[in-house]
């Protein structure tokens, strides 16, 4: 299905490489998120500030050129435009790509509060340890074969992860 019927049907897809507008400023961007729903403009600014509110460095920011920020910057926007849109599905891949440990940390707390509001979140991502306290349920894939799939809570040891995707016994697995 064409992206704007995904979209109206409540799925928002942040792709890897914080692909944002770099020619336009923070707000520009994020209103541009939110195009595919009409609304009243007091919605939309409610929207805005709740982006401001989750990523509170883009509002300090919100004049500025997109592409003047920091990569981490950008991420945030990213994630900040894809909500603009009000999914009830949010589908991060690579979130942490490129990101300095401390901003890697910061994003996946945003995502764990958005997770904690109800949004349901499917995060693809090879920063296994950042992105495991976010996760109910774990798959591993090695091209594109499913080598490992259980809940969360079932890994005792993240080495678990590791050896599934590198073929040792899955021993880790709580039952």
């Amino acid at each position: 299905m064409p992206p704007h019927t995904r979209v109206r049907r409540g799925i928002a897809y942040v792709q890897e490489g914080k692909r944002v507008f770099h020619g336009q400023t923070v707000e520009q961007n994020l209103l541009l998120g939110g195009y595919t729903r009409r609304r009243r403009r007091q919605e939309q600014r409610a929207e805005i500030e709740h982006v401001y509110e989750l990523f509170p460095v883009l509002g300090e920011k919100r004049s500025r050129l997109a592409g003047s920020m920091s990569g981490g910057q950008q991420q945030m926007l990213a994630i900040g435009q894809a909500l603009m849109a009000k999914p009830t599905l949010l589908l991060l891949d690579e979130p942490s790509g490129g990101l300095a440990p401390v901003i890697v940390k910061e994003v996946m707390a945003r995502v764990q509060e958005l997770k904690q509001s109800g949004l349901a979140i499917l995060l693809v991502e090879q920063a296994v340890e950042a992105s495991f306290a976010i996760a109910d349920h774990v798959t591993v894939l090695d091209m594109g074969r499913t080598i490992l799939s259980t809940r969360a809570s079932a890994v005792s040891d993240l080495t678990v992860l590791w050896d599934a995707y590198f073929g040792k016994p899955a021993a880790g697995l709580a039952g």
